[in-house]
């Protein structure tokens, strides 16, 4: 396979759930080829660099194998491969924002009429 579309490629590597969904993150920007704006018909080539969000954090991940045909999961993953400085960059916002939660914690419960009548008081 020479040719295949950038938007078919994030749909069958399983990035996005459906290729409409590939394609309105090509068009909005929000992913890259090679460090450039993409549009959703480039065609992809093995050995480039895709990067793309996922969550929180942003992927970048190399080109391995070309598919435009949505297949299983062990399979998707054989089409990439991720690079060692996002994993790591992964990792390292993860435990990030774990540790930002601790300092951040939620209440056990909504608050009641009451206590949040005590809140808008205190924040006036």
């Amino acid at each position: 396979m020479e040719n295949v579309r950038l938007d078919k490629w994030l749909w069958a590597a399983r990035f996005f759930k459906t290729r409409s969904l590939a394609r309105q993150m090509v068009q909005s920007g929000k992913v890259q080829v090679d460090g450039q704006r993409a549009k959703p018909a480039k065609t992809i080539t093995v050995g480039q660099l895709v990067k793309l969000p996922r969550g929180y954090d942003v992927m970048e991940v190399k080109v391995c194998e070309l598919s435009d045909q949505r297949r299983g999961a062990p399979e998707a993953q054989k089409l990439y491969a991720e690079t060692q400085e996002s994993e790591e960059r992964r990792t390292r916002e993860a435990e990030l924002r774990k540790a930002n939660a601790l300092y951040n914690p939620h209440p056990d419960h909504k608050p009641d009429k009451k206590e949040r009548r005590e809140l808008l008081k205190m924040k006036r």
